[in-house]
Formats: C-alpha cells, sequence, structure tokens
C-alpha cells in the first residue's frame, strides 16, 4: 500500500505545488495573466478529459501497467522542462504531467480497492487520502521553497526524481493484480450503471465536496484579506483546512469499517459541515475564517473516504478501473465548478453570496442522500 499512498502524494504535491508557485518562478507570466491562467488549467483538463478513458484501460490491462506507466510518463514529462529550460515549453510540461497523473491516479485507486477487503476499503481509503491532503498541504509551500533556492527548474527536477522513485517502489513492491474477465458492456450498459443511485450518490457528494474545498483553498484567503488579515493568517487559515480534512480522512475510514458510521449518515453528515463551513465565511473577521476552515475541512475529509468505500463497495472488481476513472471525473468537475460558481455569483453581488449559494447547493446533496433507502 504503501507505494500507492506515495503516488497519491506526487499527484497532489505536482498539482498544487506548481500551481502556487508558477508566478513566482517566472516573471513573464506574472504580466501574462492568461497564460497563466491556461497554465493552471491544462493540468485539471487534461485530467477531466483523460482520467475516465485511464480508468478503463486500467481494467482492460491491470490497474499496476497503467500506475507505473503514468509514473514514469510524469517522470518524463517533468524532466523536459528541466532539459530545455525554456518557459515557452512550460504549457508541454504542463499538460504531460496532467495526463500522467490522469493514468496513475484512477489506477492507484483501484488498487486500493482491489488490493484490500471490502471491510477495510474505509481505512485504506482514509489513509490514501491523508497522504493526498498532505501533498496538498505541503505543495504549496515546500514548491515555493524550492522555487526560492533554484527556480522553476529545480522544482521539476524533485518531481521527476519522485515520480521516478515511486515508480520504481511500485514495481517492486504493487503485487500483480491481473484484469478480470468481464461481459461485454455497451454505452447504454455504461450509462445505466453510472445514472445508477449507488454510483450516483457518492460521485455527487464527492463533487460537492470537493467544490467547497477549492473555494476554501481559492476564495478564504481574499475573505481574510478584506477583512484586514496579513497573509500569514489567511496562509494558516489554508493550512488548518487541509490539516483538518487529511486528519478526518482516517477516522472516518475506520469507523466506517467498525460499523459506526453509515454511508449515508457519513456523506450527510460531511455535506452538512462543509455547507456551515461555507456559511461560516461569511462572518467576517478571524473567527468566521478559522470556524469556516475547520468546518469545511472536517465535512470534506469526512465524505471522501466514505464515498470511494461506497463506490468500491457497490463495483464490480472488473469495472473498479472504470468507475474510479468517472469518480475522479465527477471531483475534478467539481473542483472547477465551485469556484466558477462562488465567483459568477460574487461578480454580481458580493462574496459573502457566492458562499451562500454554493453552501445551498451542497445542502441539496445531504438532504438527498439522507431520504433516500441505503441499498444493499
Amino acid at each position: 500500500m504503501w507505494p500507492l499512498y506515495a503516488a497519491g502524494f506526487t499527484t497532489a504535491f505536482g498539482a498544487h505545488g506548481i500551481a502556487a508557485n508558477l508566478g513566482a518562478g517566472d516573471r513573464d507570466l506574472v504580466r501574462s495573466v492568461l497564460y497563466l491562467g491556461v497554465l493552471l488549467a491544462l493540468y485539471d483538463g487534461a485530467e477531466v478529459v483523460l482520467k475516465p478513458v485511464f480508468g478503463a484501460l486500467a481494467d482492460r490491462v491491470g490497474p499496476r501497467s497503467v500506475l507505473i506507466g503514468g509514473l514514469v510518463a510524469f517522470a518524463v514529462a517533468s524532466a523536459l522542462y528541466v532539459a530545455v529550460r525554456d518557459p515557452a515549453w512550460l504549457w508541454a510540461a504542463r499538460l504531460g504531467q496532467g495526463a500522467s497523473a490522469s493514468a496513475f491516479s484512477p489506477a492507484a485507486s483501484a488498487l486500493v480497492a482491489r488490493l484490500n477487503p471490502r471491510a477495510r476499503h474505509g481505512r485504506a481509503f482514509g489513509s490514501y487520502g491523508f497522504f493526498k491532503s498532505i501533498g496538498y498541504t505541503a505543495g504549496p509551500l515546500l514548491g515555493g521553497v524550492l522555487v526560492w533556492a533554484g527556480g522553476l527548474s529545480l522544482l521539476f527536477a524533485v518531481l521527476t526524481v519522485l515520480a521516478a522513485g515511486v515508480a520504481v517502489w511500485a514495481a517492486l513492491a504493487v503485487p500483480v493484480v491481473p484484469p478480470l474477465p468481464k461481459t461485454r458492456q455497451t454505452l447504454l450498459d455504461l450509462g445505466r450503471r453510472l445514472a445508477d443511485p449507488a454510483f450516483l450518490r457518492p460521485v455527487t457528494a464527492l463533487a460537492a465536496a470537493t467544490a467547497a474545498l477549492a473555494v476554501g483553498v481559492g476564495f478564504l484567503p481574499l475573505s481574510g484579506s478584506a477583512a484586514g488579515l496579513g497573509p500569514v493568517a489567511t496562509g494558516a487559515a489554508v493550512s488548518l483546512l487541509a490539516a483538518c480534512a487529511g486528519l478526518v480522512q482516517p477516522w472516518a475510514g475506520r469507523a466506517l469499517d467498525d460499523g459506526r458510521l453509515t454511508v449515508p449518515a457519513g456523506l450527510a453528515s460531511g455535506l452538512a459541515l462543509t455547507a456551515c463551513g461555507l456559511a461560516a465565511a461569511v462572518v467576517p473577521g478571524l473567527a468566521g475564517l478559522l470556524a469556516a476552515a475547520v468546518l469545511i475541512g472536517a465535512g470534506t475529509g469526512l465524505v471522501t473516504p466514505i464515498g470511494f468505500a461506497a463506490l468500491a463497495a457497490a463495483t464490480p472488481a472488473e469495472r473498479m478501473g472504470q468507475t474510479m476513472g468517472a469518480a475522479e471525473l465527477g471531483r475534478e468537475l467539481g473542483d472547477a465548478g465551485g469556484p466558477l460558481l462562488v465567483g459568477a455569483v460574487a461578480a454580481t453581488a458580493a462574496l459573502g453570496w457566492g458562499y451562500a449559494a454554493l453552501a445551498a447547493a451542497v445542502v441539496l446533496v445531504p438532504l438527498t442522500v439522507a431520504a433516500a433507502r441505503r441499498r444493499p
């Protein structure tokens, strides 16, 4: 399992470590906001398009091969910028990283499910999410230190070594998980399976939680600055959010496995906490900022392992990669849709109304989950 945890850390660190420091690493990017926006969108854009594709490929050839191949490709894409050292090639390196992460991220999730018995899925996904949260938390800070010490080239060089090392580790330690025989599936069959409540409810919950998390990371510093707080306080609030999300996930996974928490109750409670956090962000000052960070972090940390464990329990083993790829797509859409919704409402009214709009949207999900009967 440890190479899989390292793979989760790699994709999170690569996503946030570079995204948070692109402007600091190249002054030309600060003056070209449009190009900076394109660079930021390339990574997530590649994931939205390719994660379902590579998830299905993992079912066909085996998730271990896709995991190792994606990590090697990530190392090659990172090494490209180290070799060229030309900002004009940043787009190619970033696109290559996003495409590579689209391969090894759903493959790692599928392996987490395949290598653990169903009774331990909560613990397994809780630990996997914990190490991804460490990557999200440490990425901006460690990335900033590396960029300060040696520019973007040093950051890409570290990512090259990290991805290559994890690929070798996975090749040595992760057992072969062969693809399982499966019946032929038409597009109509796929559509029915993806529209099934057993798939749709967890994915919708994951998307809503990820939307709130993205809004918390992106907009809470803006709220803090508007309230007169300095960058240290706002940065600490974002770190607190990520830390709460990381610490809650292993606990939530254990509670699910031990029967102290059910899937409907866990998803509904997590999303209710997340909505309360978005509502708390409307309160001005440090108190509202910290309350929002704790509640959003705890809520998303509760939803994430329970949502993935529910998906794994409701998915045939031979379709695990396809399901995890589609679930990751739902999270990416939430990651993009949450900030877009809050930004659009804030542009016409105020940021507080943007938080309220997303909180209202998130509240609808736990109400639906709580009202639905749990399927066997």
